[in-house]
């Protein structure tokens, strides 16, 4: 059973319920915005009876994002959800809170050893048998009425979640990781509640190793004028500035702000009528680029990072881990170019690896 929600009240009720869990899930939009559009919010609990239900949120209505805080953030009610990352920061932007505490299904399937980042339609399958439609997938969720289909849709997204996570949970208390769950749940919260500009973004963009130290710190001032001009102004961060014109900028300096313009001019995607505030940022030092890394390159030692891959793939078949769930290819290149353990590699994963990476390690240096 699913109700459609267009009352805040319907919120108060179900949190004076005080349910134990609640499965959740969003229905968002952020085609043409910085920000995520929050357009629905399911949420599955169990009633007064024992049995099932689930409410269908209408997020437009005033007053219903107020109303959900209270029980995004009360403790004693767990939230199960699926691969909720981009979920939270929709909550946070919406609701201006996090959902806490957090059990998400996604990531306890790969701790249990089912599979790394599995979709949830299929986990579903897999758990419970039951082939879900995927036929909404790329629905307007900010239309009004929504289709019979929408709904159901929506729906289905959180009616199969307790069994899931009786299931899982089940498995990693027989594995004794339910603590490796609860660890990486405390790490998706806190990069939720504290998202942001990244620091270093020009990190990612491979483009950036053709370009020297100079061209890398502008390329850095860049990215960051383009992240906090898209946030103020609510556009996706090409829509401001492409990668492709960033890094064409940052690799010869402008002679002056005349040069920039003609530049801008020649290119078909250009912010023409941003020369100024784009000169402004590409000439002005950042008071931390002194601090920047320099993006790798092909330089790197291929061997030693095939070594660590390779201690890594051997200890994730000791533990009956998926690929990539213990560490990333990424992960190990921060650990190898900085020396130091990246935060994703903390707590009980540095707790598995550093037995067989550190002799790796000691050698390299």
């Amino acid at each position: 059973m699913s109700n459609w929600i267009t009352d805040p009240t319907a919120l108060h009720t179900l949190h004076a319920l005080r349910p134990a869990r609640i499965g959740l899930d969003t229905e968002f939009i952020r085609e043409r915005t910085y920000w995520p559009q929050l357009a629905l919010v399911q949420i599955a609990y169990e009633d007064a009876q024992g049995q099932l239900a689930v409410m269908l949120v209408d997020p437009l209505i005033p007053g219903m994002p107020e109303a959900l805080a209270p029980i995004l953030v009360d403790a004693g009610i767990l939230k199960v959800m699926h691969s909720p990352s981009e979920d939270l920061v929709v909550f946070k932007r919406a609701c201006g809170v996090v959902p806490q505490p957090l059990f998400d299904t996604q990531a306890a399937a790969a701790l249990a050893g089912i599979g790394s980042g599995l979709g949830y339609q299929k986990l579903v399958e897999q758990l419970t048998g039951v082939a879900l439609v995927k036929g909404e997938t790329r629905s307007d969720w900010m239309r009004r009425p929504l289709s019979a289909s929408q709904l159901e849709y929506a729906a289905d997204d959180v009616r199969h979640l307790f069994e899931m996570h009786d299931a899982l949970d089940g498995m990693l208390a027989q594995l004794a990781r339910r603590e490796w769950l609860a660890e990486d749940a405390t790490r998706t919260i806190f990069n939720a509640e504290n998202e942001g500009p990244e620091r270093w973004p020009h990190v990612s963009m491979r483009s950036a190793q053709l370009l020297d130290r100079d061209g890398q710190l502008r390329l850095l001032r860049l990215l960051r004028w383009r992240d906090t001009y898209a946030r103020d102004s609510d556009r996706p961060r090409t829509w401001i500035l492409d990668n492709e014109l960033a890094v064409a900028l940052a690799r010869i300096a402008p002679l002056d702000r005349n040069a920039l313009q003609q530049q801008l001019d020649t290119h078909p995607k250009a912010p023409r009528k941003l020369g100024d505030v784009i000169w402004q940022a590409l000439s002005t030092p950042l008071p931390d680029e002194s601090d920047a890394p320099a993006v790798a390159t092909d330089t790197r030692d291929k061997q030693q990072l095939r070594k660590l891959q390779d201690a890594v793939a051997k200890r994730s078949a000791e533990l009956g881990l998926p690929d990539g769930v213990l560490a990333s290819r990424r992960w190990l290149e921060v650990l190898l170019d900085e020396g130091e353990w990246p935060d994703a590699l903390r707590g009980w994963r540095r707790a598995a690896l550093e037995p067989v990476l550190a002799p790796l390690l000691a050698a390299k240096s």
